[in-house]
């Protein structure tokens, strides 16, 4: 039996992906560079700082900023975030993850946030979800974000459970590579396309109720390998 999952928050828990994207066009638009929606699937699951860094990178603009210059463009983006993310309350959670987060605390489960950011714990409680984690990995504390899987080895630690006994819940190309490094057991949403097929994946988030957990944990420890 797994003794924690670890989650990603956008996309998994709830959508503020849009609310992202605004802000960096927002952002982007200031500094004379354009971005769209397919360009925006490369900064999902990525830092502020590294997203920041490909959208210069598009643009063709890496070497035009100081570090000051680039710290103050990355805090404008986000209080614009922070701005839009107001809105967020607890008809935002998506279908099935409050009853997931239920049955895993009475299970006696072990429940982790290791999301890239920063504004985690904020909406968190703007969800009215907050009570139900038992810790919330820093993405500002680890060495290396995704696809590095500091972000949930931290998140495993934060709990006291080793990270091979648990299973991760991603959304991002980038998320799923991490948890893989980490050597915990991921769990995809979205499509195969994009996640690979080698994971075991849910179309939607109602699909992730606790019997499919136990029974992906079940199978990957049967058969060692990803489903």
């Amino acid at each position: 039996m797994f003794k924690a999952v670890l989650f990603d928050l956008d996309g998994v828990i709830t959508d503020t992906a849009e609310y992202h994207f605004l802000a960096w066009e927002k952002l982007a638009k200031s500094i004379g560079i354009t971005i769209d929606r397919e360009f925006n699937e490369n900064l999902k699951g990525v830092s502020r700082e590294e997203s920041l860094r490909r959208i210069l990178a598009h643009g063709g603009r890496e070497t035009d900023f100081s570090a000051t210059e680039f710290a103050d463009m990355a805090k404008r983006k986000n209080d614009n975030y922070v701005d839009m993310i107001q809105q967020v309350s607890p008809s935002d959670v998506y279908p099935g993850i409050l009853q997931l987060l239920q049955d895993l605390r009475e299970n006696d489960v072990k429940i982790a946030l290791a999301s890239a950011s920063k504004n985690g714990p904020f909406l968190l409680k703007q969800m009215n979800l907050t009570d139900y984690f038992d810790a919330i990995a820093d993405p500002a504390k680890v060495a290396e974000n995704k696809p590095a899987p500091d972000i949930f080895i931290a998140a495993a630690e934060g709990v006291g459970v080793d990270v091979t006994q648990t299973i991760g819940i991603e959304d991002a190309y980038s998320g799923i590579a991490a948890i893989k490094s980490a050597y915990a057991v991921p769990i995809g949403v979205g499509s195969h396309e994009v996640l690979g097929d080698d994971i075991a994946l849910v179309n939607e988030t109602s699909q992730l109720t606790f019997a499919y957990l136990q029974e992906v944990w079940e199978d990957y420890k049967k058969n060692r390998r990803l489903l």
